[in-house]
């Protein structure tokens, strides 16, 4: 039987491939469980027109993506910290920090799009490499500054 996956089946196919499966698994356990139909003609109709909403929406994504690569090139984040004897840092720079410091700069990243291998723990300027989806990287720098006591 001929069946159109709903879902990504492990052995079996990807979401939307229409895939040669025996009658009694189609039958009992792909379409009972709602990862497949049968692949009649209007089903395929119907497969053309979802593979077309996901291209468009992959589009979409696609640039909305760029537009904020492109508005991360080259941006710096500073980042102020409270420093003891010869500028020891008395927190570390992670990722949630980062990612923290540009969503008020109003880009939303998450701390796992950021790449920093271990937290910065000095003063000074970093470069770290944001990933974001698509494949799309952007390198930023993190300016590691002191705060300045009022006394």
């Amino acid at each position: 039987m001929r069946v159109i996956l709903l879902k990504d089946v492990e052995k079996i196919g990807k979401k939307f491939d229409v895939k040669e499966v025996k009658d009694g698994y189609a039958r009992n356990f792909l379409i009972a469980k709602g990862l497949a139909k049968q692949a009649s003609s209007e089903a395929l109709e119907w497969l053309e027109l979802q593979k077309e909403i996901q291209e468009k929406k992959a589009e979409e994504e696609l640039k909305k993506v760029q537009e904020v690569a492109s508005g991360m090139t080259d941006l710096e984040v500073t980042i102020t910290v409270k420093v003891g004897e010869n500028d020891q840092l008395f927190e570390s720079i992670n990722a949630q920090k980062i990612s923290e410091k540009l969503k008020e700069a109003g880009f939303d990243i998450k701390k796992t799009h950021i790449e920093l291998p271990e937290p910065i723990k000095e003063i000074g300027e970093f470069p770290v490499k944001i990933k974001l989806e698509h494949n799309l990287e952007v390198e930023i720098r993190v300016i590691v500054v002191k705060l300045e006591n009022d006394r």
